[in-house]
């Protein structure tokens, strides 16, 4: 068991908060109890998981995408007060970070997903979200392997075959990153999303695009943080899979 603000001020340190300029909130989104010792995991703040935590009796959720952002309306009304009423009735803490649980380089979403495909000589490109790294694959098994550890079939758009040697990926919405992705000449750039521009850039770049889903991209950082959350603080902790096809 540990106090929340205890675990707040460790996450912000541990997570180098102060590094990022995001457009929503990082941290505690939504007080809660106290004291805390079962934390639940997720990707994304819905009303699905919120309402799976009240039944596993948990005492904080932590998430990639929180219930606050930047671009949307600052009225709590419709399914957003829903949610909120739900976690304040039920004495729960929220807890989301977005763009520095996409970096850190231990349990950041790019460098999980980077160890699932099996991606050798992680590293991330300076100034940048970017990841890159080198493979041993043909673009065939490649595709195989992303399909067997996301559980979904990849878009890929640009070159359909050859070998893959180096590659860049970034999680989530990250496809407008695709001209920093071949500056680095990479033969494949990864994210979890398309544009409408995306396809001809890489076509006209001769490399390979792969669309792999946002949410299936975006798995992996939340449990591999609240995991290392659990060690140092003796937590339980659980995750739960909403679906979501996007």
């Amino acid at each position: 068991m540990v106090d929340r603000d205890e675990l707040k001020k460790y996450c912000h340190s541990y997570l180098s908060v102060d590094n990022f300029k995001d457009y929503g909130p990082n941290g505690l989104q939504i007080e809660g109890t106290s004291r805390i010792n079962k934390i639940i995991s997720g990707v994304s703040a819905n009303l699905d998981l919120i309402e799976c935590a009240i039944e596993e009796k948990a005492d904080a959720i932590f998430v990639h995408h929180g219930i606050f952002w930047d671009n949307e309306a600052k009225t709590i009304t419709g399914a957003r007060r829903r949610k909120i009423a739900l976690l304040l009735n039920h004495n729960i803490n929220l807890f989301g970070y977005h763009l520095p649980l996409d970096d850190h380089p231990d349990v950041g979403n790019n460098v999980e997903l980077g160890k699932i495909l099996g991606i050798k000589n992680m590293q991330p490109v300076k100034d940048s979200l970017l990841w890159q790294g080198e493979l041993k694959s043909n673009l065939s098994d490649f595709l195989k392997l992303i399909e067997e550890k996301l559980d979904r079939a990849p878009q890929i758009f640009g070159r359909q075959e050859g070998a893959i040697k180096k590659i860049a990926w970034c999680t989530g919405g990250a496809q407008g990153f695709i001209d920093d992705a071949i500056s680095l000449n990479v033969d494949l750039y990864l994210s979890g999303e398309v544009s409408e521009k995306t396809p001809a850039a890489a076509k006209e770049n001769n490399i390979t695009f792969i669309s792999a889903g946002h949410h299936a991209t975006e798995r992996y950082g939340v449990q591999a943080l609240c995991k290392h959350l659990c060690a140092k603080f003796k937590l339980q902790h659980q995750y739960i899979e909403v679906e979501n096809s996007v």
